[in-house]
């Protein structure tokens, strides 16, 4: 297994930003692997669908099994969602401690209540707690990690239920404190643009398609001009699958025909077969169990 928090590290310490989309399972992350990113995210809203629940419904088994999967399936930096770490500072602790067992790059938590609620989906409905508190939870996290490596990321939901200027204090508090990114999500355009040069270290924005309350989504060429040096790209393999697999469905139980060339699925099938290893298990067998004995 590769060493994650040093891989994802030298990807922070290069000039271009990282780009990362948020995947929910070890198919999806070696889909974005084999696309050619550097870097895989995982992330609550996504997970949550994935399960048919909503994130504020995973336990952080949830989370650790997936984080496994999932790093054992790539061989790029995992950086996972850990929300609001799972409760009070020992509650933290113990997650940063078994979030790191997994192998995972880094993770990030947040200033949000906790146990956390399905009203955040609805609209951004935040509920943030209060500087102190967070403060606290951030240093059982900082002080839980073994591997002085392994990335914490200190997310504020602030700006939008407190102003930009709370956010970025708060941002500026986290990084004081020993984080080593902040996820923030400015409202507007102009927000966008002055975030990283407010905030005094590395920045993550989140590009959420699909968001109702008109929080930008900008290119990796636009946010990288501004100073961002991760985003990650919150519901499109997740929206992108909905959208496609929903609508195969649909003509199949509509005209009894899923209308899909041959030859393309064909082509697809390979390239699954070859995306989830199969060829390594074809050599195996044939060497052993399948050999004309």
């Amino acid at each position: 297994m590769t060493n994650q928090p040093s891989q994802f590290r030298a990807l922070m310490r290069r000039e271009n930003m990282i780009v990362a989309p948020i995947c929910y399972d070890a198919f999806t992350a070696r889909l974005a692997e084999n696309a050619g990113f550097e870097c895989v995210a995982v992330g609550g809203y996504a997970m949550g669908a994935h399960t048919c629940l909503t994130e504020p419904l995973l336990s952080i088994d949830d989370l650790t099994s997936i984080g496994r999967r999932i790093v054992r399936a790539v061989q790029v930096p995992v950086f996972m969602d850990a929300g609001a770490g799972y409760g009070e500072a020992i509650n933290v602790w113990h997650t940063i401690r078994e979030m790191e067992a997994t192998g995972i790059a880094g993770l990030h938590i947040e200033d949000q209540v906790y146990p956390k609620r399905a009203h955040y989906h609805r609209d951004y409905v935040e509920h943030v707690i209060d500087l102190d508190h967070m403060m606290e939870r951030l240093h059982a996290a900082l002080d839980a990690r073994r591997n002085p490596e392994f990335v914490i990321c200190a997310r504020t939901d602030a700006m939008r239920t407190d102003g930009f200027a709370e956010g970025v204090r708060r941002a500026n508090a986290y990084l004081e404190a020993g984080a080593d990114m902040i996820q923030c999500f400015p409202n507007t355009i102009e927000e966008v643009r002055l975030a990283p040069r407010e905030i005094h270290g590395p920045v993550q924005y989140v590009n959420s398609h699909g968001n109702r309350v008109g929080r930008p989504v900008l290119t990796v060429a636009e946010l990288q001009s501004a100073g961002y040096k991760m985003v990650a790209y919150a519901t499109l393999p997740l929206l992108s699958i909905y959208e496609a697999a929903g609508a195969v469905l649909k003509r199949l139980r509509e005209t009894g025909d899923a209308g899909l060339p041959a030859d393309r699925m064909v082509a697809a099938r390979k390239g699954v077969e070859d995306l989830i290893g199969l060829p390594t298990l074809y050599a195996i067998e044939e060497r052993t169990t399948e050999r004309k004995r």
